[in-house]
């Protein structure tokens, strides 16, 4: 699949001279769907399973869960899992992708013990796939870090870094012989910034101005050593790719016209994508608008120091240069308003002096307040992800639509939702240089949480 022409500043989609009804995909565009382990397998206690942080955070009540539920049954899909594949196969894919539940492996998070039917029932999973064409996508991490290490100060410990490049070593020598396309992490943006500054999901850690940038740093590290140690151990003999999952709202300033509000936009992009992207794919560090934008706040807030840690050298160039493909989730698309920050309080969010604003023109899915359906902005973001990271091939590993429960049996509006998105992909095609190659996962996606 090609990538789109240039996007502007507008806030509207630009004008094609495309016709849908006579564009098509390419043979080689992968059609798959996504799910997470946590939000789908229930049997949270089952044949030896671990505690996790999403068991001990939706366990511990009062209003942080919406109406107290939990993943202790969810979809069952630990005990029906054949169910499941069933309707994979009657969708047609040609992809899957899931997560590993960590605690269900190793239930303290480290390969001190192994629960031998946590492997059998991958095993059958993947089996599965493979005896149906169907090829697995799989996530070490997504949210689930087992309660044991959250203990040892979870991922602002340094110490995790080792902990899971072990864990990944044992996932690639377990299942690597027939999984060939890795996902370390899933969205690490909102495991920093929601579990460790906002603290709204697990673990509930809440350290404004520091929690997010420490767990943040960490896991870039962490991937980084995982990637390596497939590089190393497990590519000759495996052929896989590894890479990480990065999400990313699709941001346009508030007034186009304003100097401030397109630089804010900017940092927007900087602080959210970028923040992982940029060290990844690029030059092992941060991006300079987040590191200056950083040390200026803090030094008005007195600080002795910028509260963004730093890479070493060796940490540089250990970490540029570590992913295989660009795995992007995209669910919607912000105007950003330009904000001085005088607060004296630190925080994740006040730092980038950037607020986020929805135009009220814009549809919402009745499933997610915050969900604004802007098709459109998914094709800016590819254009802006194939300029930034050198033509890299991309996988939408996360993209959806949510509805209010119970959802309409017509389900029009997602219907509706899907095709504007895939004529907006199909837009990119347009292109005369190289481009992505996506999976549209979609259709079993249930990771639809607030941003």
């Amino acid at each position: 699949m090609a990538t789109a022409p240039s996007a502007t500043t507008s806030t509207s989609p630009a004008v094609y001279d495309w016709n849908p009804e006579s564009a098509s995909f390419p043979e080689q565009f992968a059609w798959g769907a996504a799910t997470a382990a946590y939000q789908i397998e229930g049997g949270w206690d089952a044949d030896g399973k671990g505690l996790n942080v999403w068991d001990t955070f939706t366990h511990q009540g009062g209003d942080r869960v919406f109406k107290n539920h939990t993943g202790d049954v969810a979809c069952g899909s630990y005990t029906l899992w054949e169910e499941d594949l069933k309707c994979i196969k009657q969708l047609g894919l040609t992809h899957y992708r899931f997560s590993l539940s960590w605690s269900r492996l190793l239930p303290d998070g480290t390969t001190g013990f192994i629960n031998q039917k946590g492997v059998d029932y991958y095993d059958k999973v993947i089996d599965g796939l493979l005896a149906n064409r169907v090829t697995p996508v799989v996530t070490l991490y997504h949210f689930d870090l087992p309660q044991h290490l959250e203990d040892q100060g979870g991922w602002r410990s340094g110490a995790i870094v080792e902990t899971f490049d072990a864990y990944a070593q044992f996932c690639f020598r377990t299942f690597g012989d027939r999984v060939k396309l890795w996902l370390t992490i899933n969205e690490p943006y909102v495991v920093a910034a929601l579990g460790y500054e906002k603290g709204i999901m697990a673990p509930g850690v809440t350290e404004p101005g520091t929690g997010a940038y420490l767990a943040a740093h960490n896991m870039i590290k962490a991937h980084a050593a995982a990637w390596h140690s497939y590089d190393k151990l497990f590519r000759e003999k495996q052929g896989g790719l590894v890479s990480i999952a990065l999400n990313s709202d699709w941001a346009e300033p508030s007034d186009p016209n304003s100097p401030a509000d397109q630089e804010a936009a900017k940092r927007h992009m900087a602080f959210c994508l970028d923040w992982f992207a940029a060290p990844i794919f690029l030059d092992g560090d941060y991006p300079a608008i987040m590191k200056s934008k950083i040390s200026a706040v803090c030094k008005r807030q007195n600080c002795p120091s910028s509260r963004l840690p730093e890479f070493t050298s060796e940490e540089r160039m250990m970490i540029k240069s570590t992913a295989d493909f660009f795995s992007i989730n995209y669910y919607t698309t912000r105007k950003i308003k330009h904000q001085d920050n005088t607060s004296c309080q630190p925080s994740f969010f006040s730092d980038q002096e950037a607020v986020q604003v929805m135009d009220p023109s814009w549809p919402v899915a009745s499933g997610s307040s915050w969900l604004a359906v802007v098709p459109w902005g998914l094709r800016k973001l590819l254009k802006y992800i194939k300029d930034t990271y050198n033509h890299p091939v991309i996988y939408i590993t996360e993209n959806g639509f949510s509805q209010s429960d119970p959802a309409p049996l017509g389900d029009t509006q997602r219907w509706e939702y899907f095709r504007l998105t895939l004529q907006e992909i199909l837009k990119e095609q347009r292109s005369p240089t190289p481009g992505p190659r996506p999976i549209q996962d979609q259709a079993m996606d249930t990771d639809l949480l607030p941003p």
